[in-house]
């Protein structure tokens, strides 16, 4: 799936795309998503479009993207971040108790995703 054309779609619907091809039981943080939808320092913007998802995120695993320190981001959502946690239990993913996951362990492989952006550049991550 690697050099899709990025004008072909928008942000958000690239970010959908990479999110649903994210595997059972790994995660990604909002850059890598970011760098993979083309925009390296669009990590907020993920999470604005995990938010436009339309109706209850049905059919898109928003569950699987995490921050960059391998926590689930509460920002003010106590309610949606126990159930990040619980989806991710579910799957296998191992929380600690101070709510942190093994990356190195956890996360999906980069390679194996749509790519718009940094992957097809050739940079390292």
């Amino acid at each position: 799936m690697r050099g899709l054309d990025a004008s072909a779609r928008s942000f958000t619907e690239r970010v959908w795309e990479i999110v649903r091809a994210i595997p059972a039981g790994k995660v990604l943080a909002y850059g890598d998503v970011a760098m993979l939808a083309g925009d390296r320092k669009a990590a907020r913007a993920v999470g604005g479009a995990l938010r436009a998802f339309a109706g209850d995120h049905d059919g898109l695993p928003w569950h699987r993207v995490i921050n960059s320190q391998g926590t689930i981001s509460f920002r003010g959502d106590l309610q949606r971040a126990n159930l990040q946690r619980v989806l991710l239990l579910r799957e296998g993913v191992v929380i600690s108790e101070l709510g942190r996951l093994e990356m190195g362990r956890f996360r999906a492989n980069l390679r194996a995703l749509p790519c718009y952006g940094a992957l097809d550049e050739g940079l390292d991550f």
